[in-house]
């Protein structure tokens, strides 16, 4: 029982996240700082960009031609102008989910329901997953590897895995939680009827409040998505021109795929 409530309570979830897939991918951690890049393996710095014009691969300077120090500033200049916007993306999409779950929850049981402090604690662990991954502390920034698609897909399998966590009483424990909707009094007609009137109510607001942030949101995802794949674009021709950063292939898209 308890996952139909969780497949109900992720259905409102989808109902204010983007309907677009981004189709790039990080291979790479990024470490951001304002005169420095880093580009991370398992922890460990596999090259760094200094001052957006000097190269360090593998601890060995590199020597850059005019040309390549233009193309490596244009690079690094991208980097530096995405990563902490992206960063701050990433939190306000996942508050946006999280805000969304508990808009719903609270909708139907009421924030005195036993199970609403345990669901808050658990969204909290969500919360803190995601960060793990986008890190900003003070002028720093880092983006841990992996698609930009998997910002929603970690959301989606912590909210699931938490909520299921934070649900261990039966659905029809919580409908009785619900109004009174629960009652010996009531036809089962008459209590889905209910229930469906503030399923609708719930959907409404939910309508009204979250959906011109996900518009926002969305937006936003289409403008750091387009950049990211000139990223790529500029780091193709650096990989072509430099010969040390040719296996390091650390964003990549369709695009290059199809090249």
């Amino acid at each position: 029982m308890r996952f139909l409530w969780l497949i109900f309570l992720c259905f409102y979830v989808a109902n204010v996240k983007a309907d677009y897939k981004c189709d790039v991918e990080l291979n790479y951690g990024l470490v951001v700082t304002n005169d420095q890049i880093r580009v991370i393996d398992n922890s460990r710095t596999v090259y760094q960009i200094n001052q957006d014009n000097q190269l360090i691969v593998q601890g060995q300077w590199v020597s850059l031609s005019p040309k390549q120090q233009a193309e490596l500033k244009e690079l690094a200049d991208g980097v530096h102008h995405v990563v902490p916007k992206m960063i701050l993306l990433a939190s306000e999409g996942v508050e946006l989910a999280i805000e969304t779950v508990e808009h719903v929850y609270i909708g139907l049981v009421g924030e005195e329901h036993e199970s609403y402090e345990k669901l808050r604690s658990s969204l909290a662990r969500v919360q803190s997953r995601v960060k793990e991954k986008f890190i900003h502390a003070g002028s720093s920034f880092y983006m841990g590897p992996g698609t930009l698609e998997n910002v929603d897909d970690l959301v989606d399998r912590e909210l699931e895995e938490q909520i299921e966590e934070a649900m261990n009483t039966s659905l029809g424990g919580i409908l009785s939680a619900i109004g009174g909707l629960v009652s010996e009094s009531t036809s089962t007609e008459e209590k889905i009827a209910k229930l469906a009137e503030k399923i609708d109510t719930i959907g409404s607001t939910v309508e009204e409040k979250f959906s011109p942030k996900s518009q926002t949101l969305q937006q936003k995802a289409h403008w750091f998505c387009n950049e990211f794949k000139r990223l790529d674009r500029v780091e193709n021709r650096l990989r072509q021109d430099i010969p040390q950063l040719t296996k390091y292939d650390v964003v990549s898209s369709a695009q290059s795929h199809s090249h």
